[in-house]
């Protein structure tokens, strides 16, 4: 197994599984906790938004310290940033200083994140074995995703938010640690063309953030209020989607990896694209809200060994992999920004939360078109 033999990604990957804990256990209940806590559910999109506008407009302000310190410090400092807004969470009731505190937090500790691990999981990747190493990595969140959710929903329950946020946050920082003997990697401090260069993916990827925003944030509200409210119910329901994604995450890097990545990205935006529908339909029904919730887990495992392929390679291939990241990055916060404001104003309005379901689909099409459009045709078969 070559793919294995790069210590670095291995690291890297090892990070993701751990950290997917903390994510699992903590992140995926922010939104949910603040509804219970009282905030309204545009307001909650309204608090996300806020996050996501904060990773743009800070953006700009990491890049001196990526030329000075290289990208493994910021990755740790981002891993470490992450848990910081978990004690703040458990003090949020309504709006007020520890809601704005939560929002603020998760900006920093995001931008930092999220800049510093795209552009290092790009640099010391492989690109002929990047669906097999992006494969693995999906495969050991989904593995803590089956105990994660459960874990975070029974400690909400029976521990309450400050011990559970606690732990969370601990989990989170103690992520950091398989990267500690990972190798850095400097950034140059002038790149002519880099910015340019990542035109393609920051198209690629401003879809994906549109999609992002009604696929995972708008669901996650609208599948806890079909569960009545529940965080028990609303835990299981993801771990069992945990369970489908570990079945299914191997197997999808492995055929793009042989080629098939056309009908890969065809295949997985169909599918996508299905379950946005069935999403819709689901509202008044907990058990197919459950279902459509399970099904969903089938969608990143097809999609981001091509999505994570295809936008990897072009930023090794780049001029700067970290400023290729920060164009990118830049896009889906558009992207997820503009799909978040839409929603809560349609919410606001009186739509029902069917309607920013729906919203995904256009982000579908666009998507399935400018990452087709990435891969070559593959030979012919000989005869």
């Amino acid at each position: 197994m070559a793919f294995l033999r790069n210590d670095a990604i291995n690291r890297v990957n090892l990070h993701s599984g751990v950290q997917a804990l903390a994510q699992g256990a903590g992140h995926v209940f922010v939104l949910v906790f603040l509804l219970k806590a009282g905030i309204s559910v545009p307001l909650a999109l309204l608090a996300e938004a806020g996050i996501v506008a904060g990773r743009f407009a800070l953006r700009p302000l990491v890049l001196p310290l990526a030329r000075r310190f290289g990208l493994k410090p910021l990755l740790i400092a981002g891993v470490v940033g992450l848990a910081v807004p978990y004690p703040f969470l458990a003090h949020v009731d309504g709006l007020g200083w520890p809601l704005a505190a939560v929002v603020a937090a998760f900006s920093v500790g995001e931008v930092f994140y999220w800049l510093a691990y795209n552009a290092y999981y790009a640099a010391v990747g492989d690109p002929e074995h990047r669906g097999h190493q992006v494969g693995l990595r999906e495969a050991l969140v989904s593995l803590a995703n089956i105990a994660a959710p459960l874990l975070g929903a029974w400690g909400l329950a029976a521990a309450g938010p400050h011990w559970t946020f606690a732990l969370v946050g601990l989990v989170q920082a103690l992520s950091a640690l398989p990267l500690l003997g990972a190798p850095n990697v400097p950034v140059q401090a002038r790149v002519p063309g880099a910015f340019r260069a990542a035109t393609p993916g920051m198209l690629m990827i401003a879809m994906d953030g549109w999609l992002d925003a009604s696929f995972f944030f708008v669901w996650q509200v609208a599948l806890f209020v079909a569960l009545g409210e529940s965080f028990r119910a609303y835990g299981g329901a993801l771990a069992l989607a945990g369970l489908v994604g570990a079945a299914c995450a191997p197997l999808l890097g492995r055929y793009v990896d042989r080629g098939h990545a056309r009908r890969a990205v065809l295949v997985a935006y169909a599918v996508i694209a299905g379950l946005v529908l069935m999403r819709a339909a689901s509202l008044t029904s907990p058990w197919l809200a459950i279902t459509a919730n399970a099904l969903s887990a089938l969608a990143m495992p097809l999609l981001l060994p091509s999505l994570a392929s295809a936008i990897y390679n072009l930023s090794k291939a780049s001029p700067c992999p970290f400023r290729f990241a920060m164009a990118t990055e830049a896009g889906w916060d558009i992207g997820c920004f503009t799909a978040l404001l839409t929603a809560a104003a349609l919410l606001a309005s009186g739509a029902s939360l069917a309607v920013p379901l729906l919203m995904g689909l256009p982000g579908v099409a666009m998507g399935a078109w400018l990452l087709w459009r990435q891969f070559p045709r593959p030979p012919p078969a000989a005869a």
